[in-house]
Parts: C-alpha cells; sequence; structure tokens
C-alpha cells in the first residue's frame, strides 16, 4: 500500500508541473486515502502480533 500511495505522490507531481490540474489533484487524494489505510493496517498489524 505505501508503494501505491507513493507512487500516486510521484504521479500528482508530476501531472502538477505539466499542467494536468485535475489528474494531480485526483491523483493526490488517491495518495492520501492509500497512505491513510496503510498506515491503520500498519497500526492494527503491529498490535495483533504482540498478543
Amino acid at each position: 500500500m505505501f508503494r501505491w500511495a507513493i507512487i500516486f505522490a510521484v504521479i500528482a507531481l508530476i501531472a502538477s508541473l505539466l499542467g494536468f490540474g485535475g489528474v494531480a489533484g485526483l491523483s493526490q487524494q488517491f495518495a492520501i486515502i492509500l497512505l491513510v489505510v496503510a498506515v491503520i493496517f500498519a497500526v492494527i498489524g503491529f498490535f495483533s502480533r504482540g498478543r
């Protein structure tokens, strides 16, 4: 999941540099959502291994 979040962040950066605002905004939102989901899964995995 972290890998996909980084990929979408790079796509957003490149799209914003080239002037594609819609694609950049959409990619940024996907990157943020994937990053939040990945962090939640990482925290759940961390706490579930301790038991």
